[in-house]
């Protein structure tokens, strides 16, 4: 039993009340993180091909994997394209860290063969997946957050705006070296904070290219959920424009696969709301939030507390992020 895929089919056996074999399980990914694993299971129904995702260590949860698939489960009930989550563990002694296990979805997710596959493919499927995820982070916006796990709503009670600034402000104050590009980006997001939202709504606040399955036909699935909140809806969209996601393909605003305005019609189009000035300030708020982020990450490996050679590597992007956010500001 000391091997991972015994200690899996063990419990998947009693999970399904059938004898299961795991086969061919399998790393898919180097997330900074996550575990991720790909394998197939044999029963006397058949075989089935399965992803689980796997958090290492209590220290760097967001939601918990049973708030997480509950999202997900929300969200896929919404419309929104998510692999389905069949099972979910948080005995932390079956393969060492709580874990849960959904519906393998074929494609790509590693960002430049994403790249490959829309250049290589018909000369509208980058706007197309632009479109479909437009349309998905609307329906998004449409679930009855009262429905939505306890754990989405801050801890500190703030409502979306004045959280994210405080998230700012406390980024700024861990910082090992100080930024004054990020401090007078602060400032600004300060003096034209919007109203806050007139209703909070989930947000996932990772939708980008990297968290996403895509084929020839489009957008298969949205990955990634455990940063899941209640907040304002035009985080997601403003997320999705990070420069950092276009990975060289500037031209093109989401994720270097087609342009803001495909995205905004397909969220109007499905029923969303969009306030451009609320989605630029977002923007800013967003790139300013994620290089803090990045020295955060470091910080975890020089203290200690997530030893790990990609956290490490994340200060290395926090001047790019500073260049990013004062041009968005001009």
């Amino acid at each position: 039993m000391d091997d991972p895929t015994q200690r899996l089919a063990s419990w998947l056996s009693t999970e399904r009340k059938t004898e299961i074999e795991v086969i061919d399980l399998a790393p898919v990914s180097a997330g900074a993180r996550r575990f991720n694993a790909l394998f197939s299971i044999r029963s006397a129904g058949g075989q089935e091909r399965l992803a689980l995702t796997m958090i290492p260590t209590a220290s760097i949860q967001l939601l918990s994997v049973v708030d997480e698939a509950a999202v997900r489960t929300l969200a896929e009930h919404a419309g929104v394209p998510v692999p389905h989550i069949h099972h979910v563990c948080t005995d932390e002694s079956v393969l060492g860290g709580p874990f849960f296990c959904s519906t393998a979805v074929d494609g790509e997710t590693v960002p430049r063969r994403v790249l490959r596959l829309v250049a290589d493919g018909d000369p509208g499927l980058g706007e197309r997946i632009v479109s479909q995820l437009g349309s998905a982070l609307a329906r998004l916006g449409s679930i009855d957050p009262v429905t939505a796990p306890d754990a989405l709503a801050p801890e500190s009670g703030n409502p979306p705006i004045a959280e994210a600034l405080s998230q700012v402000d406390t980024g700024l104050a861990e910082l090992l070296e100080p930024s004054p590009a990020f401090a007078f980006c602060t400032r600004w997001l300060e003096r034209h904070a919007p109203d806050e939202p007139d209703q909070v709504a989930i947000v996932h606040s990772d939708v980008r290219n990297g968290n996403i399955i895509v084929g020839p036909d489009g957008l298969r699935a949205i990955l990634d959920w455990e940063g899941s909140r209640l907040g304002d809806p035009a985080e997601d969209l403003a997320w999705t424009c990070q420069r950092m996601w276009r990975f060289r393909e500037d031209h093109l605003t989401v994720g270097g696969l087609g342009t803001f305005t495909s995205l905004v019609d397909a969220y109007r189009n499905a029923g969303g709301i969009v306030d451009d000035d609320r989605v630029r300030w977002w923007r800013v708020l967003t790139t300013v939030r994620w290089g803090l982020g990045m020295a955060g990450q470091s910080r975890a490996h020089l203290d200690g507390s997530f030893p790990s050679i990609v956290m490490a590597a994340s200060a290395r992007r926090m001047a790019e992020l500073e260049f990013d956010a004062l041009q968005l500001l001009r």
